[in-house]
């Protein structure tokens, strides 16, 4: 929670035990319940007093709340002994020269925006289904607390079991980096796949379907993603960001998404843009010319096709998931028939377009993207 710092350290000005009026007004008594029971603990600290518990300087104790994303409280005691062992713990990294300062401050802000969207979505699309009265007469207030007392303990280990996946995934893509620089700097195949459109659907459709839409959007582009070897960045409503470590796999996850979607007439039409280049990594997102540069050829992309820039060309190429030329493959066809061989197998087929200059990066030449048969 971040704090009010006016009175923070040992020569602030006025009173730290002081409350600024944040317990003025009173707060619902299941609300209480229901954070007592989440947090394990009963609230003992005000801010100034769990960062003299903790051992840290109320500045970075502030520092930390702000980044894990939590509401100013002032001076109000609201704190538990789990906020003053979370800033041991990070202060802790800090003095044992295991993380910067800098760096602890990002392990908050992460953890807290990752976490924050996490609770958002199972408070609103999961406990509030969950908790509608099954009886007649009953309330909802009489169902929440023994549902969340139910759920807390498995909702908690599945949370600590996929993290450790996840952390054992993205730690094995690291390692197997060939340098340093490639750990922070790598060379990645991004792409963006956007609903065609849906600014006029959003005109024409109610609230709750447009919702259901975007949510059956995302959860295939998301299972289509993971199952061929992607990682889903983020999503953006009408669009989602995915990255392969490989530009074959990017490739097989445009196609199955245009596919998809395509068989699907519930969904509008769909158009993907993919470049292959040195891509930075920061806090799960990427940034970079080449991320720029998947994001433009989306924007120029026919509909339920895909567009990829001439790197990402040439690493298909070098690869052997596509051939240089149709041209090029019939000729070692031919040459693999004559000798009674079998004939290189290729999965894609390129096709250049025009080139064409894109706003900010200067003139492309794009290519379309297609399975070969």
């Amino acid at each position: 929670m971040t704090v009010d710092d006016s009175g923070s350290g040992t020569g602030g000005q006025g009173d730290p035990e002081k409350s600024d009026g944040a317990e003025e007004h009173p707060e619902d008594p299941l609300a209480l319940r229901l954070e007592g029971l989440i947090l394990g603990a009963e609230r003992r600290y005000t801010p100034f007093q769990a960062a003299r518990s903790a051992g840290v300087s109320m500045e970075l104790a502030s520092r930390f709340w702000r980044a894990m994303g939590f509401a100013d409280i002032g001076q109000a005691k609201a704190l538990t002994e789990a906020d003053v062992l979370a800033l041991r713990r990070l202060a802790g990294l800090v003095e044992a020269g295991l993380l910067s300062e800098a760096m602890a401050v990002q392990v908050a802000r992460s953890t807290g925006q990752t976490t924050a969207r996490l609770a958002e979505w199972q408070i609103d699309s999961f406990l509030e289904g969950l908790t509608e009265p099954p009886e007649p007469g009953m309330t909802r207030t009489e169902v929440t607390y023994p549902l969340i007392e139910l759920l807390l303990p498995e909702l908690e280990e599945f949370l600590v079991y996929v993290w450790r996946r996840q952390l054992a995934a993205a730690t094995g893509r690291v390692v197997q980096a060939g340098d340093d620089e490639e750990m922070v700097d790598r060379r990645l195949a991004v792409g963006f796949a956007d609903l065609v459109g849906f600014t006029r659907l959003t005109r024409r459709m109610e609230e709750e379907e447009l919702g259901e839409l975007v949510e059956a959007f995302e959860t295939t582009a998301a299972d289509l993603v993971a199952a061929h070897g992607g990682r889903l960045i983020k999503t953006l409503g009408d669009e989602v960001l995915f990255a392969a470590d490989d530009a074959g796999i990017a490739g097989e996850i445009a196609l199955r998404l245009i596919e998809t979607m395509s068989n699907d007439e519930t969904m509008p039409e769909l158009r993907v843009g993919m470049a292959f280049g040195t891509v930075t990594t920061r806090m799960g997102d990427v940034f970079g010319t080449t991320v720029n540069l998947a994001s433009r050829l989306t924007s120029i992309a026919p509909r339920d096709n895909v567009l990829v820039d001439g790197a990402f060309a040439e690493e298909l190429i070098r690869t052997g998931d596509a051939p240089t030329s149709e041209a090029e493959a019939a000729v070692e066809a031919q040459k693999a028939e004559q000798d009674g061989e079998e004939p290189p197998s290729y999965r894609f087929a390129l096709q250049p377009m025009w080139q064409r200059p894109v706003r900010g990066l200067g003139v492309v030449e794009p290519w379309t993207l297609t399975r070969r048969t």
